[in-house]
């Protein structure tokens, strides 16, 4: 398979989960993948698992010196980058009455400044004709008691994308957001909730999902893949939702 022959990958949050399926998927279809993540150990775990050409980087992608370090590393290594994956996110659960300024600022961090930051240190790198995806949510077109501050964040980060779709027409760079229902993948472990409210938290997602499952890593990656290559070279500005039908119904 090499519908990404010759093309130059970056990907956030690459460590588990949404990342590091579409990192696998993309190695396996020609592309040359730059796999970053904050995590040294688990970064290093997931890359045992790849086979391809790629490198990995360990920085803190919401540190614009972090961003300046991961851009230089991709182009050092490949030279202009093809498709830019803004796919790092957190998700940690607070109601409205347990808000603190530290949880709004781990969840703003992570899920807008950082993508805002590595798009602004790319784009000089980029080809024209490039791709950039970002992981949005759902979450941002249902209310899910307890995701206030990421709702905001993912509703940011759309709004950020409709921006940018429109300020980079002129080099004919595609700008287009996955939001994902309920995936498997360990984010619902980094929820800072037991693990039993967490099965039982899964258990009403599934509930709620038309096809009545959780879906997979692997069925985002290759939306992440369809939406990079040529396929969809006439889909732009757009979000699509691989949910199961749940933000539909």
């Amino acid at each position: 398979m090499n519908t990404l022959k010759n093309k130059v990958a970056v990907i956030t949050g690459a460590n588990s989960g949404i990342g590091l399926a579409t990192a696998k998927l993309f190695l396996e279809n020609g592309a040359k993948v730059v796999l970053a993540g904050r995590r040294a150990e688990a970064l290093t775990e997931a890359t045992n698992q790849l086979t391809g050409d790629f490198t990995s980087f360990v920085g803190d992608v919401s540190n614009e010196e972090d961003n300046i370090r991961l851009i230089k590393t991709a182009t050092d290594a490949y030279g202009k980058i093809d498709i830019l994956y803004l796919n790092a996110g957190v998700a940690p659960v607070a109601p409205a009455t347990d808000i603190t300024a530290a949880h709004y600022t781990e969840v703003f961090d992570v899920n807008v400044k950082a993508p805002i930051l590595t798009v602004k240190e790319a784009l000089p790198q980029m080809n024209d004709g490039g791709s950039i995806l970002f992981t949005t949510s759902i979450v941002s077109q249902k209310g899910f008691d307890g995701f206030g501050v990421y709702s905001a964040s993912k509703g940011a980060l759309r709004s950020f994308a409709r921006v940018l779709t429109s300020e980079v027409k002129t080099r004919g760079i595609r700008v287009n957001s996955i939001a994902p229902g309920p995936i498997e993948t360990p984010i619902y472990g980094k929820m800072g909730l037991p693990g039993e409210v967490v099965e039982e938290l899964g258990k009403g997602f599934a509930q709620a999902v038309p096809l009545g499952r959780f879906g997979k890593a692997e069925e985002i990656a290759a939306t992440a893949l369809f939406l990079a290559s040529d396929a969809a070279s006439f889909i732009n500005g757009v979000e699509i939702e691989v949910d199961g039908g749940l933000s539909q119904i």
